[in-house]
């Protein structure tokens, strides 16, 4: 059945944090959809609170199923039951992550611009971040190896947090990108967490890697990190998993996330994934194939209005991250002048790390009406930015 993406829906006085703005104003920033969630999962949902009771919740047989059935259909990857471990989000067993295995004042590598949560995640727990910054060359970034194996050589570097896809910019790594990165990691004993949150996000025909499948190395010295929360927008559900296949690792993470007690779910963050996993599919793939058009959308606005933006050409995630060098070196400062100037909320990118300070990051899961009405806005705001200069 076709489903529609294209009828706004009211998300202000809802307590949004993304629609917390003003009346004038259009957020295009947090990566939060404007679409409600696939029917099957609000089914669930309803049948659920319909019960009335909303006790404490356990992990049935399905939730288990759920995972292994979609990585196994979706991403070609088998996972066993014993390695999944149920946590409120991708954030807090990042967080948890960070305080288990490595102790203060170590050094967690990350490739910027990237999540800027990723710093928080680091700093917030006495550890030093330490970046890679990803090479940015003829419009596209790629990895700087020898700078990536110095740093992972460190002593003090134990930990490596990697975006796969990569957020803010799209990119979806390759299977050898990912085995150099973990046979890196594995010969100077540092552990890869991978955030995969942004994996059922690609564009159609394209396909992410799990990381854990490339290689034996790859998957004895790394956490996965997944959730439905980005594909099915249920990121208020607060419902994630953690896929650990080494034992030893596994135990360490386990014990991490219940001492930090982010190891229980409530009634629906049970019911959400399942239904998500099982009857989501056909809906998914409907909605990525609207958000390919969105991008599209985009790239035919700005190569015909504003030529002076590059998009930074993206195969995953409903993000764009667009480079406003040409505007000057302060993204920050674009990004507030915008807002102020015509209502159109966008990311500034210095917030990323790496050269994030010439990058505005626009979000396109909502209808195609309000992506053309942030295009010009877009458009308003830089043509003013331009004149004050």
């Amino acid at each position: 059945m076709p489903y529609d993406f294209d009828t706004p829906i009211e998300r202000r006085n809802t307590h949004s944090m993304k629609w917390a703005v003003e009346e004038r104003e259009l957020p295009m920033w947090v990566a939060d959809m404007d679409f409600a969630a696939a029917p099957a999962i609000r089914k669930a949902i309803e049948e659920r609170a319909a019960h009335g009771v909303f006790g404490y919740a356990d992990l049935p047989q399905e939730w288990y199923q759920a995972y292994q059935g979609w990585w196994i259909r979706r991403h070609h990857w088998k996972m066993e039951e014993d390695w999944l471990i149920f946590c409120t989000g991708v954030v807090p067993a990042i967080s948890s992550i960070v305080r288990k295995l490595t102790t203060p004042a170590e050094k967690v590598l990350i490739q910027t611009p990237v999540y800027n949560i990723f710093f928080n995640s680091i700093i917030n727990n006495g550890r030093q971040v330490l970046e890679s910054p990803l090479v940015y060359q003829d419009g596209s970034y790629h990895i700087d190896f020898t700078d990536l194996e110095e740093k992972l050589a460190d002593p003090q570097t134990t930990l490596m947090i990697l975006c796969n896809p990569h957020n803010p910019i799209g990119k979806i790594w390759d299977a050898e990108t990912l085995r150099r990165i973990g046979e890196l990691c594995y010969q100077h004993h540092v552990v890869v967490v991978s955030d995969e949150i942004h994996c059922d996000l690609t564009d159609p025909g394209c396909e992410y890697v799990p990381f854990a499948s490339v290689s034996e190395h790859c998957r004895e010295n790394s956490v996965i990190c997944l959730a439905p929360t980005k594909a099915f927008n249920l990121a208020g559900i607060q419902t994630a998993a953690v896929a650990v296949a080494n034992p030893w690792l596994r135990h360490k993470v386990w014990r991490g996330l219940n001492t930090d007690e982010v190891a229980e779910g409530n009634v629906f963050a049970v019911e959400a994934p399942i239904a998500a996993f099982n009857e989501g599919e056909e809906w998914l793939d409907q909605l990525r194939a609207y958000i390919l058009e969105n991008k599209q959308c985009v790239l035919d606005y700005v190569r015909k209005e504003l030529p002076k933006i590059h998009v930074i050409a993206s195969q995953a995630t409903y993000l764009l991250w667009l480079d406003c060098s040409a505007y000057g070196d302060h993204a920050k400062e674009i990004a507030s002048f915008i807002r102020k100037e015509t209502g159109l909320y966008l990311s500034a990118g210095e917030q990323y790390g790496g050269n994030g300070d010439h990058f505005l990051r626009m979000n396109l899961a909502c209808p195609r009406s309000r992506v053309q009405d942030g295009l010009e806005r877009l458009k308003k705001g830089l043509d003013a930015y331009s004149k004050k200069q």
